[in-house]
């Protein structure tokens, strides 16, 4: 079966070009014409990635967006004409994965939603795991049972540090993980989040290398 898209749009002309390229592409495609229905369209259609727009009627897309991440995981790439930093941010904080601006290509789209799907395959590798689980669809990690308190952030660093267990993984590669509308951090941010991040596994019972540097390689996650 293929992968379904749900795009939640509700300028006619954009959604339907965006099936068009979706569909060409594989992707089953689901359309959604208000904010406050998104939610609802996530339950009964459990798709894998959401094209969310940030002008809706009923509810604006941060809202709506705020709604899905309340129960699901799904991939949110919002779609918007603001570009200004504080939309991003916003957006990001509250659960999106990615960002698009418009005007956009379609083309562009489609491989944004192919790479949040390879993402999340990715990082659904690492369920299965002894002691950590990562549950996609609740947008919660535990370690040994205990669920693991968070942030957006300190999720996504997580699970791209998960999917790649005893390898070293970049700043670079934490960064994008972390931030894909590709702000600037800088490494003291990293830093923190990243201490936050061990504090927190050390704090549910992993020993005190779980999250270990590699001095000017990146970062390793080791949990035995």
């Amino acid at each position: 079966m293929n992968a379904c898209v749900l795009v939640v749009e509700d300028e006619i002309k954009i959604a339907e070009l965006l099936r068009d390229y979706l569909q060409a592409a594989d992707f089953n495609v689901q359309l959604c014409g208000r904010g406050d229905h998104a939610a609802e369209a996530v339950r009964q259609g459990q798709p894998a990635v959401v094209l969310l727009d940030v002008r809706l009627p009923g509810c604006d897309g941060f809202e709506a967006c705020r709604q899905i991440r309340a129960e699901s995981n799904v991939p949110i790439i919002m779609l918007t004409a603001r570009i200004e930093e504080i939309d991003r941010i916003l957006g990001l904080e509250l659960g999106a994965d990615d960002y698009v601006c418009k005007p956009f290509s379609p083309r562009e789209v489609v491989a944004r939603v192919r790479a949040q799907m390879r993402r999340t395959q990715l990082a659904a590798s690492s369920v299965g795991e002894r002691r950590l689980r990562i549950d996609e669809s609740a947008h919660r990690i535990f370690l040994d049972g205990h669920e693991l308190p968070l942030t957006p952030v300190e999720y996504r660093l997580l699970g791209a540090l998960a999917a790649r267990r005893d390898s070293v993984l970049s700043r670079d590669r934490l960064l994008q993980a972390a931030y894909d509308d590709h702000r600037i951090v800088s490494d003291r941010t990293m830093d923190s989040h990243l201490k936050n991040l061990r504090r927190k596994l050390q704090q549910a019972g992993a020993a005190a290398d779980v999250l270990s540097s590699v001095y000017g390689v990146g970062y390793r996650l080791s949990l035995d």
